[in-house]
């Protein structure tokens, strides 16, 4: 029986043929179709498995990281390396030869080396200090010569800190027979801080100053008393200082008042980590609202449990005048209110610009090179010691034409560029605050920034370095009473540790009028 292949012609075969090899080409394509697929799943599957794996080994190595810092490092990561030395190492003789050498060789040169040409010579050593004097005479039989003069070297030098006993020896009288009359009589106590307590006037003014102006926490000076066997318990520290910072709260309240009615304040605010009594082991971010007034130069610290703008209203509620600040929108409402100017702070407009010359250099520059004008007028200003009424003058011939300048400029660059980009931002800061900026050009008095009250914030930010947080929000409050006055005496250039221990010498008999004389930018002309 024939096949049916054999019954067709030439051309069906042939297209026979073309039709089979169709067929194969789209089964082809069609498995390969179905292979990619198969082979991007596999190939979507191992690149997930690949991050998987470099997450895995990510945090394996932290877990290990955080099991060394937990529990400590492994013993076995330091007994590997047996060519390692073993402390002590100890120096072969040839070494300790060369190095008796080179000691005899840099005794030698700092003895013999001369002094620079063009140096101006040490400070003289002042006046007030007491001098120990000590005679030295040459060696040897000096009978048959004769003295020709004399050469003086003076050198600082530091003993530690001295304790001691403080001790009052009340004398009592009696009158000598029963009908003189009168009774018993003794000699007062002087003014004491702590009723009934051993700490000193002299000791715990130190005490603040050590831990808020040296930034030298309670527990680091307990260890200083021990090196002196002195035992001292840590709460007992703790109480010290807490009694003596509630002697200063008679003159933070005072401070407070004064501070209210300034016509001119500049304010910011700094974070501090309090303590929860109520959370073990938990910390609220509590805040220092900051108040400076640069003509008096004093600085009120307000410690408040929140950063919202209602936390200002104790200082600032029936504030009028000058407001100056950072672009802080908590205060914005006092600023906008009527008989209170709001200033801005150029310092902070300058920094948007600093950041954005990543991003523009060319316009970032230019925008530094106005304000970089403007505060070219303000050094000019403080060289020439002009009165307000005159540097009021030079801004309003100098600066006020730059701030016009610029103002045009940024109204035109602004269009030009992305509004979220770091020079679009820097535009939109200073435009949005344009007529803060420029509200310093009123007064001769006016700042241009508010760097003066960052400056009375650095402390804190040192001493959070230190102590990491306040045991409490009264803890936290009673520290900022410490540093308003610190920062007044640092501003008037008052020792702090004389200054505090003639105020706790003198503030519980010091009548109400006059207890304004104990403030630091007055000690100078009560002593």
């Amino acid at each position: 029986m024939n096949s049916p292949l054999e019954n067709l012609s030439k051309q069906q075969l042939i297209d026979l043929l073309k039709k089979k090899e169709k067929a194969i080409r789209t089964s082809e394509k069609a498995a390969d179709r179905r292979l990619r697929k198969v082979e991007e799943k596999m190939g979507q599957a191992e690149q997930k498995s690949l991050r998987y794996e470099r997450k895995i080994d990510y945090l394996q190595g932290q877990i290990a990281q955080l099991q060394r810092m937990l529990f400590g490092q492994k013993r076995e990561r330091f007994e590997g390396d047996p060519s390692q030395g073993v402390l002590p190492f100890e120096a072969s003789e040839q070494q300790q030869r060369e190095q008796q050498a080179c000691h005899q060789e840099t005794i030698t040169y700092v003895r013999t080396k001369q002094p620079r040409q063009n140096h101006t010579g040490r400070e003289p050593l002042p006046d007030h200090l007491p001098v120990e004097e000590i005679e030295i005479y040459p060696q040897g039989d000096l009978s048959g010569m004769v003295c020709i003069g004399r050469e003086v070297t003076e050198e600082l030098e530091l003993e530690p800190a001295r304790f001691y006993i403080k001790r009052y020896i009340r004398y009592k009288y009696a009158p000598k027979t029963k009908d003189s009359g009168g009774g018993v009589l003794i000699g007062s106590l002087p003014e004491r801080v702590i009723d009934k307590g051993i700490a000193g006037p002299g000791l715990l003014a130190s005490i603040l100053v050590d831990k808020y102006v040296d930034h030298l926490p309670l527990y680091r000076q307990r260890q200083r008393f021990l090196r002196e066997n002195i035992p001292i318990a840590a709460s007992t520290l703790d109480g010290w200082a807490a009694a003596a910072m509630d002697r200063l709260g008679i003159l933070w309240e005072h401070l407070l008042t004064d501070t209210k009615v300034r016509g001119y304040l500049q304010a910011d605010e700094t974070p501090i980590k309090v303590l929860e009594t109520r959370k073990k082991g938990s910390t609220h971010q509590g805040w220092y609202w900051v108040y400076h007034d640069p003509i008096a130069r004093t600085v009120l610290f307000d410690y408040q449990p929140t950063r919202r703008g209602s936390a200002a209203k104790k200082v600032l509620d029936d504030f009028k005048g000058y407001l100056q600040t950072d672009g802080y929108s908590g205060y914005k409402k006092i600023g906008a209110r009527p008989g209170v100017t709001h200033l801005g702070c150029w310092a902070h407009a300058r920094r948007y610009f600093e950041k954005a010359l990543d991003n523009d250099s060319q316009r970032a520059g230019q925008g530094l090179l106005y304000i970089q004008g403007l505060y070219e007028v303000e050094r000019k200003a403080r060289q020439g010691n002009l009165s307000p009424q005159d540097r009021k003058k030079l801004r309003l011939e100098k600066s006020l034409p730059l701030i016009n300048q610029m103002g045009k400029w940024i109204h035109a660059q602004a269009k030009q560029v992305l509004p979220k980009s770091p020079i679009g931002i820097a535009f939109s800061y200073s435009a949005q605050r344009w007529d803060a900026l420029s509200a310093y050009l009123n007064d001769g008095s006016l700042e241009i920034d508010n760097n003066l009250v960052e400056n009375a914030i650095r402390p804190v930010a040192l001493g959070r370095k230190n102590y990491l947080f306040a045991g409490s929000h009264e803890g936290a409050r009673r520290a900022a009473m410490a540093y308003s006055f610190f920062a007044t005496c640092k501003a008037h250039q008052v020792n702090p540790h004389q200054w505090l221990k003639h105020v706790l010498e003198n503030i519980m008999s010091t009548k109400y009028n006059n207890v304004r004389d104990l403030y630091p930018q007055n000690f100078k002309t009560n002593m």
